[in-house]
């Protein structure tokens, strides 16, 4: 193992500490320091298994100051570890502008794969993973996190996202609007993934949504979100809705704002008022 102007870039476990792997503890016991996301949370998991290396800070608030210290250590002969409060480190995460920042000088940077809460869910999930998106957390607000949907609900790959207890609720009753049971889609639903209370549930968006919120309990924790992608006839189906919508909303253009024209193409034709724009303003380029 390489002790010496190095940055590993180190898994650890999602909840169950059993996760980590030989190799983790091997690396994160002989570099000269740990760089971590909460310096606290890590510290424990350190003294878990006895390992007595030095912390140091790096979150998504750190300074370019803050980097530059870590990339002085380097540039020392220094061996560091990155790691994140659970899971791959970069993966929804913001440890990269330290990886891209030791790649600009440089640096060799290694990767300790593990446990990964994105994997771990569509390992289990039972929807195609031959081909999917992650999209991380969506946004907050709800008018933003439709119109995100909206513009992703159409594609062929299965998608992924992240979301936290307190937004779970709110984020499956709008996914439950834009994706409707009868296009017959699955969604699985991972909870506490590795840990104590485990909970996993496979239904359609709206069952989910009824499963979510049949127990408080069911809203704890954190969430991985895997949704079965669009299958191609629906998407060709939607490509000809969409294509009739426009021809509405040209006619109606003759007599109308572009804006009300689009409004009440896309009602009468069905489809979604962002992607008829979207669609109005390229026809115009």
């Amino acid at each position: 193992m390489q002790t010496s102007a190095v940055l590993y870039v180190v898994a650890t476990p999602i909840g169950n500490l059993e996760d980590i792997t030989a190799r983790a503890l091997s690396v994160l016991s002989a570099v000269d320091f740990v760089a971590a996301e909460d310096t606290r949370h890590s510290k424990r998991l350190l003294a878990h298994f006895g390992i007595a290396t030095p912390l140091l800070s790096h979150h998504e608030f750190s300074s370019d100051a803050e980097v530059r210290k870590l990339l002085g250590l380097l540039a020392e002969g220094k061996a560091l570890a990155l790691i994140s409060d659970a899971g791959t480190p970069l993966i929804s995460d913001p440890g990269y502008r330290l990886v891209a920042a030791a790649r600009d000088e440089g640096v060799e940077v290694i990767p300790v794969p593990g446990a990964s809460a994105l994997t771990a869910a569509l390992s289990v999930a039972g929807i195609p993973s031959d081909s999917f998106r992650f999209e991380g957390f969506l946004p907050a607000k709800s008018a933003q996190r439709i119109k995100r949907l909206e513009s992703l609900v159409s594609e062929t790959p299965t998608l992924i996202f992240y979301e936290s207890p307190h937004r779970i609720a709110s984020c499956l009753t709008d996914l439950a609007r834009v994706v409707p049971s009868v296009q017959n889609r699955k969604l699985f639903v991972g909870r506490e993934l590795t840990k104590k209370f485990e909970t996993h549930f496979w239904g359609s968006p709206e069952q989910s949504l009824v499963w979510l919120e049949s127990d408080e309990n069911n809203q704890r924790g954190e969430f991985v979100l895997v949704l079965e992608g669009a299958r191609e006839e629906q998407q060709n189906e939607q490509e000809q809705k969409l294509a009739k919508a426009q021809e509405i909303a040209r006619l109606l253009a003759a007599e109308l704002s572009m804006k009300r024209a689009v409004a009440l193409a896309a009602e009468i034709g069905g489809v979604r008022k962002n992607a008829l724009y979207a669609l109005m303003l390229r026809d115009e380029e």
